[in-house]
């Protein structure tokens, strides 16, 4: 049976945190050009108590202050739109205030200054009252024409995919996670994915910052097989109910012949490297393929919101963690052989669904930090090795 596009939670489960205002009225990315995502005297649509008055809604709030301070280069717009104590997820570091927020900004801004960040799409949950959540799809591109964190300019260009998620209270992100693909930009720069990881680790390392095993992620309890049903504590409608339980059961319970019975045969699958494929088989192969280089990893969905789409359908953002082992071969080939060594994926996904099927779907994941992460594995091993 084809799920309900939009569905409402049942009435004895917690009660989800509702948009004020109606879907049609918050700004939608998709069909808009930039000066309609950003316009001079709008009405406030949406309750915005506590946000700056030229805020509308929560997407104009996210779209135009991601604009104003990369595009515009208005940094100190940060002191008012992050808490001083916010906290930043990134697959390659933690940021724990707002000034280390300013420095790598200006940093970024220093290596990329053209690049110009294009807002894809806005999937959101949440009022001004408890807060609001958007999970926000940027599409970066640019020339690599300044010295920076990537060495000496290429003069090369590049294209690459970011997913910010945000908890934003009165103005201010108070926490974020933000999965950039920064293999893609890497690989289109002709840059050394190896000397740049291993320059990366060898930062960490003198840190005194070492990689942990933590041994099995649980996915399993001893013998016993995977749970046969999800945790779906995080939805808020029967969409999203049914969008973690075939997460579970392709991800965790390795069937990964439902992705048959949840995507449209039309599918388009956007992934790292920019990947633009079509279709079911593809969709299996780019899943089986990073399970393959990972295959005891657990999938742990961590945030799910919906928001419907004026394109028909509903839109559905996934933020997950994938924990395992670089037991075998699959799509992470910049990673070489199997080398054993714990891995942990940060990702976010977008899905499109229309008619019960998923038409389109995004996925974010930063194979850059992966290589990262078994640089430092490895160079706490020798660190570590006792002297011959």
């Amino acid at each position: 049976m084809k799920p309900p596009d939009a569905a409402q939670p049942k009435t004895d489960a917690p009660q989800p945190i509702q948009p004020v205002a109606a879907p049609g009225d918050v700004l939608q990315v998709e069909r808009h050009d930039f000066v309609d995502l950003v316009p001079e005297g709008r009405k406030r649509v949406q309750s915005m108590q506590g946000f700056d008055p030229v805020y509308t809604d929560i997407v104009d709030y996210i779209v135009r202050c991601t604009h104003r301070i990369w595009d515009e280069r208005d940094v100190g717009l940060i002191y008012s739109h992050y808490t001083h104590n916010c906290v930043v997820y990134t697959a390659a570091k933690t940021m724990y205030d707002r000034e280390e927020v300013v420095r790598d900004t200006i940093e970024r801004l220093v290596t990329l200054p053209e690049r110009r960040g294009m807002a894809t799409q806005v999937i959101w949950s949440g009022d001004d009252r408890r807060g609001f959540y958007t999970s926000h799809l940027v599409t970066g591109s640019g020339r690599h024409s300044q010295h920076g964190s990537y060495g000496p300019p290429t003069g090369r260009t590049f294209v690459s995919r970011t997913i910010a998620d945000c908890m934003v209270h009165k103005n201010r992100i108070y926490r974020e996670w933000i999965v950039a693909d920064a293999m893609a930009i890497v690989k289109q720069l002709g840059l050394d994915p190896q000397a740049l990881a291993e320059k990366a680790a060898r930062a960490r390392l003198d840190k005194g910052l070492l990689a942990v095993d933590i041994g099995e992620n649980r996915r399993m309890v001893g013998q016993y097989p995977p749970e046969s049903e999800a945790i779906l504590d995080i939805a808020a409608t029967d969409l999203e109910r049914h969008t973690l339980q075939w997460l579970h059961e392709v991800w965790n319970r390795r069937m990964f012949g439902r992705i048959k019975d949840v995507y449209a045969p039309t599918v388009m699958y956007h992934g790292p490297l920019m990947a633009e494929l079509t279709g079911i088989a593809a969709v299996m192969h780019q899943t089986i393929g990073l399970m393959g280089s990972v295959p005891d990893a657990s999938f742990e969905p961590q945030h799910i919101c919906s928001t419907p789409c004026a394109e028909g359908g509903t839109k559905v953002a996934v933020r997950w963690v994938m924990e395992g082992h670089h037991l075998g071969h699959g799509l992470l080939a910049d990673l070489g052989e199997p080398t054993g060594k714990r891995l942990q994926i940060m990702g976010i996904s977008h899905f499109h669904y229309r008619d019960g099927r998923i038409v389109d779907e995004w996925r974010v994941y930063d194979q850059l930090a992966l290589l990262t992460q078994i640089k430092l594995a490895q160079m706490a091993d020798q660190r570590e090795a006792p002297a011959t």
